[in-house]
């Protein structure tokens, strides 16, 4: 379909799941060659990972900690836009590594634990980057807009992980029967070229639930973040009764 004839995307405060997706594939696309490089540190570790047992797995990602939320912040800072100083790219790049490491135990039990986990408190990365606050402020500011809409944040975050992979499973089944050497090349392309949208949904995330934040909160005004579909701002409520009165 051409971008014509795309229909309009809501905003951030009432856009569904599937937008957040769709938004953050759109981002991807719009900036392939600077995305793409989110993906080596998951096509690393799966490679690294690769056919050892589950528990060496799990040491494996664990080590791999600090890669996974490089990743993380180089996503909200492209989605973001802005060039915060290097101290609050430090602190989050910190708090992120806090937030991340539970997750390969948590994960013992099911991939859903760790997703509820970073659904309530991953938001805390974009959250230094963007408002630039202090450690504690930040944890209870991205548990504040979990709370806002926490069926919306780790709903986003179970379908970005649902289409990562299923689609890496069909890329398998394509590729059974060929060399082993040749399908790991394919899945290493595959996780470098998926996985960069398993980082982008959680940066977005960010503006949806700041936005359902401030709309919850009694006598505020809607806020809009980040430059998303800027054009559907140009009609406010309220404005034209304002001119008439003036």
């Amino acid at each position: 379909m051409a971008r014509a004839e795309r229909p309009e995307a809501l905003p951030p405060d009432v856009r569904p799941v599937g937008q957040v997706i769709a938004e953050a594939l759109r981002r991807y696309g719009d900036s392939f060659w600077r995305v793409l490089p989110l993906g080596l540190p998951v096509a690393v570790t799966n490679q690294v990972s690769a056919g050892r047992s589950f528990w060496a797995q799990v040491a494996i990602l664990a080590a791999a900690t600090p890669l996974l939320t490089a990743a993380y912040v180089g996503a909200c800072l492209l989605i973001n836009g802005a060039r915060p100083p290097r101290r609050v790219v430090a602190r989050a790049f910190g708090v992120g590594v806090l937030v991340i490491m539970p997750v390969p135990l948590l994960i013992l039990f099911y991939v859903l634990p760790g997703l509820a986990w970073l659904a309530f408190v991953g938001l805390v990365v974009p959250v230094v980057l963007v408002e630039r606050t202090s450690l504690r402020a930040g944890f209870v500011r991205a548990v504040r807009l979990a709370r806002a809409d926490y069926v919306h944040a780790l709903g986003s975050l179970a379908a970005a992980t649902i289409v990562f992979g299923v689609t890496k499973i069909m890329l398998i089944l394509l590729l059974r029967g060929t060399a082993d050497a040749a399908e790991r090349i394919a899945l290493f392309l595959a996780d470098l070229v998926l996985s960069p949208v398993l980082f982008l949904v959680p940066a977005l995330l960010y503006f949806d639930q700041a936005a359902r934040a401030v709309e919850s909160a009694p006598r505020s005004r809607r806020r809009r973040h980040g430059d998303i579909h800027p054009a559907l701002e140009s009609d406010v409520a309220g404005r034209p009764d304002a001119e008439i009165e003036s």
